[in-house]
């Protein structure tokens, strides 16, 4: 069939299945790492205060997952726990977003490496051993710092036992982009509690200022790092400029933005695709926006707007990928 005879299909698609498991394989690990530390700084936050203050914190914590509705459900720091770590149908539990990303790796078992694999699969079954009772009467800090230390394992697994090509990208995408969405829920639902949390809870000030920041900023694994550059005081306006745009602590927006837009210039690279720039081009107006920001603008301009656009430049940019790279036109 000679030149003359090629046409463009209106309507058919092509999956690549490939990038596409790739890419929620990774985000699925670090959506459970980011749920294991909630509930983990949460308990170990909770210990010493009246049940008043962590009914309240139950309220900021499920806010920064934009689940308000589970505000009734989460009656005690059990239920709460239990929900958010083993509850089946919570399609967002640690529980299901690693045998999510075991699904995906099964179906990559030739994209991957041996280690990985394992690595997914051993904590795919350490998940499925714990009983939630069992894990509550004994050290649930315990649990959760094995959860995050097998995710981290992965992430180094990644990092040393696969080539840095276009694959490679394509896991780094998935993690930070959930990784900046997460932040940016997070940060609204502390920064902005009047626009996430019922009036009542808002109004009381039961949970106080020095716990929420506390809270957010070792949600974050940030305390250290954020006492080293501004000392112990816990300034919200500080603590807001480091969440937001330092460019060199790995769990900020800004370089969780950065480096999105630094694995899908690589892709792009890789690939050599026109289309790619669609999707790198995204990601490099919000990579600059929060380079280039100022505290005092963002919070003249409305924080919780300022975030949502955040959250909503994410999801663009995941739209853009998809139509890039996973679902496209196909030359027939």
């Amino acid at each position: 069939m000679g030149p003359e005879s090629v046409v463009v299909t209106r309507t058919p698609v092509m999956l690549s299945r490939v990038a596409d498991s790739l890419y929620w394989m990774s985000r699925y690990l670090e959506r459970a790492k980011h749920t294991a530390r909630v509930v983990d700084v949460h308990l170990d936050l909770m210990l010493d205060q009246p049940e008043s203050v962590a009914k309240q914190h139950r309220e900021y914590l499920l806010a920064g997952f934009q689940l308000p509705t589970e505000f009734g459900s989460a009656k005690d720091d059990y239920e709460l726990t239990r929900w958010l770590t083993f509850e089946a149908n919570n399609p967002n539990s640690i529980a299901s977003c690693i045998a999510a990303a075991r699904q995906n790796a099964r179906q990559l078992r030739e994209q991957i490496s041996t280690e990985i694999w394992q690595q997914i699969n051993q904590l795919y079954h350490y998940m499925e051993q714990v009983e939630m009772d069992a894990m509550w009467s004994a050290e649930p800090r315990e649990f959760y710092q094995n959860v995050k230390e097998g995710i981290h394992l992965f992430i180094r697994l990644t990092d040393s036992t696969r080539s840095h090509g276009q694959g490679y990208h394509f896991i780094q995408t998935g993690r930070f982009l959930e990784r900046a969405v997460a932040t940016a829920m997070l940060m609204d639902a502390y920064f902005a509690p009047e626009e996430n949390l019922p009036k009542e809870t808002v109004e009381s000030h039961l949970v106080g200022e020095q716990l929420i920041w506390t809270a957010l900023l070792r949600t974050c694994t940030a305390f250290e790092a954020y006492s080293k550059i501004y000392t112990a005081e816990l300034n919200g306006r500080h603590i807001l400029e480091f969440l937001l745009l330092d460019q060199e602590f790995p769990h900020s927006l800004a370089y969780a933005v950065r480096h999105v837009q630094l694995s899908l210039q690589s892709i792009a690279d890789i690939t050599k695709s026109t289309r790619a720039e669609r999707a790198y081009r995204r990601a490099g107006r919000l990579q600059a926006d929060l380079q280039y920001g100022q505290v005092d603008e963002v919070l003249e301009s409305g924080l919780h707007n300022y975030l949502k656009s955040v959250e909503n430049s994410c999801l663009q940019i995941h739209e853009a990928i998809y139509q890039t790279y996973i679902t496209y036109p196909v030359m027939v």
